[in-house]
């Protein structure tokens, strides 16, 4: 559909001009003789763009500018001015004018002017769209689960996400940390600003600094150009730092006075940057731990840790677990144009009772997965990864012989299933059957397992 424009100008031959020249250009062009005639139709009309002489009778352009901010309607304005008037065409642009033009008007210049100014708006509406598509996206009713350990995170979320405290997310890998971290953002006063993550461990550690702070040309070899860095690109916004805890020790003390003092200095200056940003960081270490190791600064723990949110494992919130595979189900169900009704009751047991190692992230590809293989109205066993199916495997027993017999075909079935999730190392499956390292080993010869 294209974009409507009204071109208002006392001088009939510049007004016919510019209609003519943007009708060519699949414009749907109206006009004006003056101001007063343009508000009439501006109230009668919806339109993209207005494009407007200041000098004329009955209404100058000014004034119908001063108008159509009144109606707040979302409509842009280009004036045209004579040279000598540049002053009023600025006074224009304080109104609410998008930009101006002088006469005589170029039409080649006109009409870049008019398709940048268009590109902007649908840029702007796009990033919009996009916000509003991400804050429903981290809404908190958007976050699955109902464990009494995960509604606590929710309440903790909830309680500091308009606050400027520094947030410190602590679990294991898998869980979900940078999701909370985005669900603070977007539910908190910066939720119109950037958020940024730097991934800590991800970046080596002689250019971290210079992505962190950026660099002044010059300050290092290969430093070709000034670059900006993640701290100044996340003016205003949200900076995640994930994995803080493999920053390195001299970068830690940069880290702490930009925390504190909210300034910094890129490499290779001496010159110091205000900031204005939310830290939020998080990490599956223990830092604690790493302090009294000697690798992370006990200030900067500290510092972080004003306020911790831990995540709970899928193991510490196994009632979660059917509400996330119905979840993802939906999701790639969806995506993949399929028509699957739901996860059989043998597929949901033999999730529930899987040793979720890679947390949320393994059960949601674990479920893509599944989705991709199913070809009937229900997930079963058949169509999990094979690691799922020998817990099938071991959970049935056989309908006749003894109980000697019973029992050593389930502890051989038990022992194997270990030895698998354990990649055959016997001292971690001996810890996970919670066994010594001998028993194992004599079971094994008992029971004929080789490796």
């Amino acid at each position: 559909m294209p974009e409507k424009i009204l071109v208002v100008d006392d001088e009939d031959i510049i007004r016919q001009s510019l209609s003519y020249i943007l009708n060519n250009e699949h414009y749907e062009v109206d006009e004006a003789e003056n101001g007063k005639i343009a508000f009439e139709k501006i109230k009668a009309k919806t339109y993209d763009l207005v494009i407007t002489d200041l000098e004329m009778p009955e209404m100058k352009g000014t004034e119908l500018l001063e108008e159509i901010k009144k109606m707040n309607i979302q409509t842009a304005a280009i004036v045209i001015t004579a040279f000598g008037s540049l002053e009023t065409a600025i006074s224009a642009l304080r109104t609410g004018a998008s930009d101006y033009i002088l006469k005589p008007v170029e039409f080649d210049e006109l009409i870049i002017k008019v398709k940048r100014l268009f590109e902007a708006r649908d840029l702007i509406i796009e990033n919009r769209i996009l916000r509003k598509e991400l804050q429903r996206e981290f809404d908190f009713a958007k976050i699955i689960g109902k464990s009494p350990a995960i509604v606590q995170v929710f309440d903790i979320i909830k309680a500091v996400s308009d606050t400027e405290s520094t947030i410190l997310i602590t679990g294991k890998s898998g869980t979900g940390k940078e999701l909370v971290a985005k669900a603070i953002h977007f539910n908190s006063v910066r939720k119109n600003k950037p958020f940024i993550v730097v991934n800590c461990g991800a970046i080596s550690d002689n250019l971290i600094e210079s992505e962190l702070f950026g660099h002044k040309k010059g300050a290092f070899t290969g430093a070709i150009s000034d670059k900006e860095g993640y701290m100044k690109a996340a003016e205003g916004g949200t900076l995640f730092l994930d994995e803080i805890g493999d920053m390195p020790l001299n970068l830690q003390v940069k880290l702490l006075r930009a925390i504190q003092e909210k300034e910094y200095t890129p490499v290779g200056t001496s010159l110091t940057l205000p900031v204005n940003i939310r830290f939020v960081a998080s990490t599956n270490k223990d830092l604690q731990e790493e302090v009294n190791k000697g690798n992370f600064r006990e200030d900067l723990f500290y510092r972080l840790n004003v306020v911790d949110i831990y995540i709970p494992s899928l193991k510490e919130r196994e009632e979660d677990i059917p509400l996330l595979a119905d979840h993802f189900l939906d999701k790639y169900r969806k995506e993949m144009n399929k028509s699957i009704k739901g996860i059989s009751n043998d597929a949901m047991r033999a999730l529930l009772n899987h040793e979720w190692r890679g947390e949320v992230r393994e059960l949601e590809n674990t479920i893509e997965r599944s989705v991709i293989f199913c070809n009937s109205d229900f997930i079963n066993p058949d169509h999990l990864p094979p690691s799922f199916r020998s817990y099938n495997e071991t959970a049935e027993f056989p309908l006749s012989g003894s109980l000697e017999e019973a029992v050593q075909k389930f502890e051989k079935d038990t022992i194997l299933n270990a030895l698998e999730r354990n990649e055959n190392s016997k001292e971690k499956t001996a810890q996970a059957l919670q066994v010594g390292l001998s028993t194992l080993y004599r079971k094994m010869k008992e029971l004929d397992i080789k490796l």
